[in-house]
């Protein structure tokens, strides 16, 4: 296995996650890995069995501990907390838009609200006003992206909608016909 990286003692970081990191991405924020906590798989098991390539995501997804996974932070949280770099090409007091450093698509962002929400099936009627505003803000980096063809919007809800990062995000897809049905 190449280099190990670090994991700050706490934080969820899913397989997608780690694949990034070995790709280069968080080696500047982060220099070793050490791997504080556990779940129902480790990550170094997920990795040693192949679930940190390929279809990572959906299988990492399944394998989250959810209770731990909606009770530590993310690495979104260190993404707005400012102590891991992203691509930012929109922000708002409310919410945050970056590329998605595994991208799917010749253009695929990610977008986040400031104010964590786990996942859709826990946003309460108090969130209406704000999730709302994040597909508004999804119409605006799409124009912004010049994304004139169409784009898909997608949000993973849960392990069977193959949700790894419990911190409510939306992925904007395109810049290439995207095919269907999805996964």
């Amino acid at each position: 296995m190449n280099s190990i990286l670090t994991v700050l003692k706490g934080t969820h970081f899913s397989c997608h996650h780690l694949v990034t990191m070995r790709g280069g991405f968080l080696k500047s924020a982060y220099s070793r890995v050490s791997i504080l906590g556990s779940s129902r798989s480790s990550v170094p098991e997920m990795i040693s069995r192949g679930f940190a390539d390929g279809d990572s995501e959906t299988k990492c997804a399944q394998n989250v501990n959810i209770i731990e996974a909606k009770n530590s932070p993310t690495i979104f949280d260190r993404i707005l907390d400012g102590s891991i770099k992203a691509d930012i090409v929109y922000e708002d007091p409310e919410c945050l838009a970056f590329r998605d450093v595994d991208p799917q698509a010749p253009k695929h962002l990610l977008v986040i609200p400031r104010r964590r929400i786990t996942m859709l099936e826990d946003a309460q009627n108090t969130d209406q006003e704000l999730l709302g505003h994040l597909m508004l803000v999804v119409k605006k980096v799409a124009e912004q992206e010049d994304l004139t063809d169409g784009y898909r919007v997608v949000i993973n809800n849960g392990p069977d909608g193959g949700q790894s990062v419990y911190h409510l995000h939306i992925h904007l897809l395109g810049g290439r016909q995207l095919n269907w049905p999805p996964g």
